[in-house]
C-alpha cells in the first residue's frame, strides 16, 4: 500500500528520463553514422569525427567569445534542468488521509482540502465565499479573509475552525495553519 500511496503523491520522471535517453541515443547514432560514413570513404554529412575531436580539444580557439558563452549557458541550463529533476522531490499537490488500522488509503487533492477549509473559514468569519481564499501546500495552510466593511472578524475563531476541520481530516503530514485577516474590507457584502 505504501508504494501505491507514493506513486499517487509523487510525480513520475519517466518523461524527463525518456527525453534524456532520446538525446543520448540521437548523439550516439549520429556519431555512429559519421564514423560509418568515414569508414567507407565517403564525405561526412556534417563534420568529420576526427575534425570534431580536434575542435573539441582546442575549443576556445577560433570561436567568438559570445557564441562560446551562449552555447555554454545553454548546455549548463540543460544540465541544470536534468540535475534538478533528478534531485528534487517531485511531489504532487496531494495529501494522504490517515487511515490507521486499515488496508486502504485515501489520497486527496490539495484543492479539495482548500475548498473544505475555505468553507469552514467562511462560516467562522461570517463572510461570502468570494471573501475567503485558502492556499494548501505540503507543510502549510494559508487562509486569507477579506472581511465585510464595519464587521470585525475574529482571527482566533477562524483559526480554530480551520484547525478543527484539519484535525477531522487527519492529514499526513498535518500542515501548519496561518490566518491573514485583510485590513481592507469589502463593501456591501
Amino acid at each position: 500500500m505504501r508504494r501505491v500511496v507514493y506513486r499517487e503523491t509523487h510525480s513520475t520522471r519517466a518523461a524527463v528520463a525518456t527525453v534524456a535517453a532520446v538525446l543520448v541515443m540521437g548523439l550516439a547514432g549520429y556519431g555512429l553514422l559519421e564514423s560509418a560514413v568515414h569508414a567507407i570513404g565517403q564525405p561526412a554529412w556534417l563534420i568529420e569525427p576526427q575534425l570534431a575531436a580536434e575542435r573539441i580539444v582546442a575549443l576556445p580557439a577560433g570561436i567568438p567569445p559570445l557564441l562560446l558563452g551562449a552555447s555554454g549557458a545553454v548546455v549548463a541550463m540543460v544540465g541544470l534542468f536534468f540535475l534538478l529533476n533528478a534531485i528534487l522531490p517531485g511531489r504532487r499537490a496531494r495529501h494522504v488521509l490517515n487511515s490507521t488500522g486499515s488496508s486502504s488509503a485515501v489520497v486527496v487533492d490539495d484543492e479539495v482540502i482548500a475548498s473544505a477549509l475555505a468553507r469552514s473559514a467562511r462560516l467562522a468569519a461570517n463572510v461570502t465565499p468570494e471573501q475567503v481564499m485558502v492556499v494548501v501546500s505540503r507543510r502549510q495552510v494559508i487562509v486569507n479573509v477579506r472581511p465585510t466593511s464595519g464587521v470585525p472578524v475574529a482571527d482566533a475563531a477562524v483559526l480554530a475552525a480551520v484547525q478543527n476541520e484539519l484535525s477531522g481530516m487527519s492529514l499526513v503530514p498535518l500542515p501548519d495553519v496561518r490566518v491573514n485577516i485583510s485590513t481592507v474590507g469589502v463593501i456591501g457584502a
